[in-house]
């Protein structure tokens, strides 16, 4: 029989080694460890040292997946890497394959920002149920270090880097129960970043832009607005199209971005405390990185047992939102 089912069958997750914690961040701008905690939930986050990128992040990560799932790097069809912080912006994605030895794996970069995992999800498990894969990598990675103004206490205080990573697998039985992506691009503006150019004249009449990339702008209270109206209704149409309802949710994985947004959410969908998964007090917001890292780790401690019904949302710059009920293990 044809297996064109999708199970999720190993996670995998690494953060960089340096850490910065609240207190530090007092050094570079007005504020105060009780201001962030408070407002946030955060209390640290880790950085990209000068030796460390996106690259080997997410290779650590992918690895790690790959054992767990009980495959070997050979077994890879596709490579999906759900970043907006490449080490190359052609992408990323095939430097990964070249480092994990996954000769047969094809391999691009996807952008969604903080939805990227979840987008990176869906996308993935298509591919397996039109028969074209049998086993797809999936990570989620960002270095947003690189991206920060950090003069600017209203972003600086929010973000981290990490991968996570997680293999699908072709299965009689499909693990991935629902799922619904939204975009709103008439709000984009509200968090950005975004190219700045300037122009040169090559020749006379022939003018190009040359330029960078700004550091990360955002307007919180609209962001904020934003998740907390957006993200329960969206996992409500998932566990629809799931047909489960909310009592069903053996865990939530939000994107970690800020408490009091997890906070929000679990309580419009009244899903107890105990049921959120949250791990952004030592990582803060690591953007398409947050639910992996998150789910890893829950594996880890052996929260997260084969069988459990996982609800998973992701939003973030776009504006882009979404989110996916599936069970864990095969």
């Amino acid at each position: 029989m044809e297996k064109l089912g999708v199970a999720i069958i190993g996670s995998g997750s690494a953060v960089p080694t340096t850490s910065l914690d609240n207190q530090g961040l007092t050094q570079l701008v007005d504020t105060s460890d009780e201001w962030i905690a408070t407002r946030t939930g955060i209390k640290e986050r880790r950085l990209a040292g000068a030796d460390e990128s996106l690259k080997t992040i997410a290779t650590m990560a992918s690895f790690k997946a790959i054992a767990a799932a009980g495959i070997t790097a050979a077994d890879i069809d596709l490579i999906l890497l759900a970043t907006s912080t490449p080490d190359d912006l052609f992408g990323t994605a095939c430097q990964i394959q070249a480092e994990l030895g996954a000769t047969k794996a094809v391999a691009f970069d996807l952008t969604a920002a903080c939805s990227g995992f979840v987008f990176g999800l869906v996308t993935a498990a298509q591919y397996i149920r039109t028969g074209v894969y049998q086993n797809v990598l999936l990570i989620g990675g960002d270095i947003l270090s690189r991206w920060v103004d950090w003069q600017d206490r209203g972003t600086c205080i929010l973000f981290g880097d990490g991968a996570g990573a997680v293999i699908l697998q072709a299965n009689e039985s499909d693990r991935l129960l629902g799922f619904e992506l939204k975009t709103d691009g008439t709000q984009n503006h509200y968090l950005n970043l975004a190219y700045k150019a300037s122009t040169d004249e090559l020749i006379p009449g022939v003018k190009v832009n040359k330029g960078n990339f700004q550091p990360i702008t955002m307007n919180g209270k609209e962001v904020y607005r934003f998740a907390v109206q957006r993200v329960p209704e969206v996992i409500d149409k998932a566990l629809f199209h799931a047909n489960l309802s909310v009592d069903q949710i053996d865990w939530l994985i939000l994107h970690q971005a800020n408490q009091r947004i997890l906070d929000a959410v679990a309580q419009r969908l009244n899903i107890p405390a105990h049921k959120v998964i949250s791990n952004l007090a030592e990582y803060g917001n690591t953007s398409a990185a947050s639910i992996p890292l998150a789910l890893d780790e829950a594996v880890q401690q052996g929260k997260i047992k084969p069988g459990d019904i996982i609800a998973t949302s992701g939003f973030g710059a776009g504006l882009t939102w979404g989110a996916a009920i599936f069970q864990w293990g095969r």
